[in-house]
């Protein structure tokens, strides 16, 4: 299951989704950490049917987990290139145009 909570700022709405069971979790590796935290990256609970639906309402994309990233990279949303990987966990950002 994945975590996903939309932001609004402005005219952006910011999609920050992550894979459940590493909510709350922190990553380090090469000089990076990264916090998945509740405030964040909480909300809805969602199949990644649900998620790839979510992410057409959306134009800017976080997000951290090996299995959203991977999702996200096998349907087209976020280049393999752009993927970086922080401690053992697949971090990748992405604007939506």
């Amino acid at each position: 299951m994945i975590s996903c909570r939309i932001h609004a700022h402005g005219n952006e709405r910011i999609l920050a989704a992550c894979d459940r069971e590493i909510l709350g979790m922190t990553f380090t590796g090469d000089g990076v950490r990264i916090k998945v935290s509740e405030i964040f990256y909480g909300g809805e609970t969602l199949p990644e049917e649900a998620f790839v639906e979510r992410t057409k309402s959306v134009t800017i994309m976080n997000l951290v987990g090996n299995r959203v990233v991977g999702i996200a990279v096998r349907e087209g949303m976020v280049s393999e290139q752009s993927v970086m990987v922080i401690g053992e966990v697949m971090h990748a950002q992405t604007v939506v145009l």
